[in-house]
This record gives structure tokens, sequence and C-alpha cells, in this order.
């Protein structure tokens, strides 16, 4: 048998059985957990870049929500955050490639306090 140790989908043991195959898993705790997350969105945007497809950010997309859930993070305040820094910093059409700048520091501004966040409290 070949070794993986790494994260897959919740259906992949299924899978293999079905198949014919055999495979030793296990559920992980919640601190390996976070750690093979990363390294999962790693191999899935590895896989993207290899591959560009629908499938394949799909499977990003799917860990990078993962991840999010996992802290505490929904959905919505995430695509607040986006509309934000694109109203504010604008988005990648532009296709702009920094070469030199003095550097700089970004302000501080709404597009940087946490949604909920008030001020002195």
């Amino acid at each position: 048998m070949k070794t993986y140790n790494k994260l897959v989908r919740d259906n992949i043991p299924k899978i293999i059985k079905k198949d014919g195959g055999e495979c030793k898993f296990h559920a992980a705790n919640n601190d390996e957990y976070k750690i093979l997350l990363f390294a999962k969105l790693r191999e899935e945007v590895d896989e993207f870049i290899t591959k560009p497809s629908a499938e394949e950010i799909a499977d990003v997309l799917e860990v990078i929500e993962t991840i999010a859930r996992v802290n505490g993070i929904g959905l919505d305040e995430i695509k607040m955050w986006k509309m934000d820094k694109k109203a504010t910093h604008g988005g990648f059409n532009k296709k702009i490639v920094l070469e030199v700048a003095t550097e700089f520091k970004l302000r501080k501004g709404k597009e940087f306090i946490k949604p909920g966040y008030i001020e002195g409290k």
C-alpha cells in the first residue's frame, strides 16, 4: 500500500473500498486538521496552476471555504471584505505590475477594521 498522510474528501475511503481497494485512515484532531487544510490548499492550488479548469478551482474554493469555516469566518464576511478591498484598492483587471516604489504603509481605514469592530471598545 502507498502512504499518503494527507487530508482527503469525506467519501474517499468509501470510494476506495467500493472499488475493491483497502485503506487505513483516521479523523484528524483540530490542530492536525488545520495544518492539513493548509497543505491541501497548497496541493489544490498547485493542481490548478498545472491544469487551470473549473474543476480545479472548485477544489481550491472548497478548501478555502472549509478553512474559513474552521476559523469562524463566514462567506458573507469574506464577500464583504472582497467588495471593500476592490472598492478601496481595486481589483487585478488592469494587469498592473509594481516594479519599484518607495516603502509605504497602507493607511489604516475602514478597509482594515474587522466588521463589527467599534473603535475604543
